[in-house]
């Protein structure tokens, strides 16, 4: 399998919840606010022998007219109509903005045409109780009662080399996947495992539903994945998007 991060660049988030571009080189993060969490933002493709999978769709932003995660793909022999898949681990906006385009009349369309869009819909009815500001609700319209989506209730497979499992760890219908294709294990763990060090330490996260239990699943996918040399999909990290054991 072949794994091509996109990366949409290094941002600040506090509790705001705004994401603000900061630059590794130049800027201080300790000019940003007090609390403020410096994250990569990068979703990721795989291609197996079945398929071009889309692991979540960045934030949504547009440059001169485009997608990013559009122009990202494009810059690796990718063009948005061929992904086949698109897996979503959660749709908090960070996660999910890139679900979908908005014309110039201001209407929305799946932004991978050809795609089958992967949605536990217990997180897409919670993304419409919650709303603003961890759910942007308009960019993720176009996933409501459409014949492209696939609405996932707890667990299971995909396609027979795809699994998932929901966690209820960092929001209450978070899932993570597992793919499988010959001898091979990718593991993308969204914001359940978003960053390397993570993995390596007790962390909990105020920031999470269920803190102690993104940590202590944490450490059983770590221990786990190094006893079947997994490979690791790290959504946040700004310096190791894919570790493998």
């Amino acid at each position: 399998m072949k794994i091509i991060p996109l990366s949409e660049g290094e941002f600040t988030i506090d509790k705001t919840k705004v994401f603000v571009p900061f630059n590794i080189d130049n800027d201080d993060l300790q000019s940003r606010p007090v609390g403020s969490l410096l994250v990569e933002v990068q979703p990721f493709v795989v291609i197996t022998s079945k398929d071009i999978l889309l692991l979540d769709t960045g934030l949504g932003f547009s440059k001169n007219g485009e997608l990013q995660i559009h122009t990202n793909l494009k810059a690796n022999g990718i063009q948005p109509e061929q992904v086949t898949k698109v897996l979503m681990t959660h749709l908090h906006k960070d996660h999910a903005g890139g679900v979908s385009r908005k014309d110039n009349f201001g209407h929305y369309h799946f932004a991978f045409p050809n795609a089958t869009y992967y949605v536990q819909q217990k997180e897409l009815d919670f993304a419409y109780d919650a709303g603003f500001p961890s759910y942007m609700t308009d960019e993720v319209s176009v996933l409501q009662n459409s014949r492209q989506v696939v609405y996932l209730d707890g667990d299971g497979e995909i396609d027979g080399y795809i699994r998932y499992q929901v966690t209820g760890a960092h929001s209450p219908y978070h899932q993570v996947y597992w793919i499988q294709e010959d001898g091979e294990t990718i593991f993308f763990g969204g914001d359940d495992a978003p960053q390397l060090q993570q993995m390596k330490s007790r962390f909990v996260a105020k920031y999470d539903y269920d803190g102690k239990k993104c940590m202590e699943l944490r450490q059983q996918w770590w221990a786990e994945g190094q006893e079947k040399n997994w490979t690791f999909l790290f959504y946040h990290d700004v310096k190791s998007p894919v570790f493998s054991f």
